[in-house]
């Protein structure tokens, strides 16, 4: 099954978390007002491999940074736990909380679908689409025992080195038959 992750409606019949996550997302109108942006929902909520405390991660192409950073003032500041935070001259990182859901908002001036944070979910479905619901079920056991999400794959998967780059070029199709 394919499904179109850069138009958020997917969500709407999916799992009870991600039924909450478009709520959230459509009545705070919180994609809405950072569609200039070509915002996508990425990370463990869309491919169902989230656990309890999960966040919604959002990723953002930005060129203006000081226009953003007050978009992002003016929609999500009166939200619990509100943080923005400029981690480099290229990067905004703007986290809150709605109905103790936690969102994240990573905003950097590379185009989104060229973000890892998108291409790395895209790998992660395409593996979890052929290893199937067990495999998901032993990411979601390591990511509750402390693990990250790249890391928990490449630990089941048996691929060395540094988990965020080499899950990447991981070709899952010639790797298929290696997993038990």
């Amino acid at each position: 099954m394919t499904v179109n992750f850069r138009n958020i409606d997917y969500l709407q019949t999916g799992n009870e978390v991600q039924r909450k996550t478009y709520r959230l997302l459509h009545d705070y109108q919180i994609v809405d007002c950072l569609k200039d942006y070509d915002p996508i929902v990425v990370g463990t909520i869309p491919i169902h491999i989230d656990i309890a405390g999960s966040d919604v991660d959002i990723i953002l192409y930005v060129q203006d940074f000081d226009v953003v950073e007050k978009i992002m003032c003016i929609n999500f500041s009166q939200h619990a736990h509100f943080r923005l935070q400029r981690a480099k001259s290229n990067v905004i990182v703007c986290s809150f909380s709605i109905e103790e859901q936690l969102f994240e908002i990573y905003a950097t001036d590379k185009a989104t679908e060229y973000q890892n944070g998108y291409l790395h979910m895209l790998k992660e479905y395409e593996i979890i689409q052929l290893r199937g619901e067990e495999f998901a079920e032993q990411v979601r056991r390591l990511k509750r025992s402390g693990m990250k999400t790249e890391p928990a794959f490449c630990r089941l998967l048996g691929i060395e080195g540094d988990p965020y780059m080499e899950l990447l070029l991981y070709n899952h199709v010639d790797n298929l038959m290696s997993y038990d």
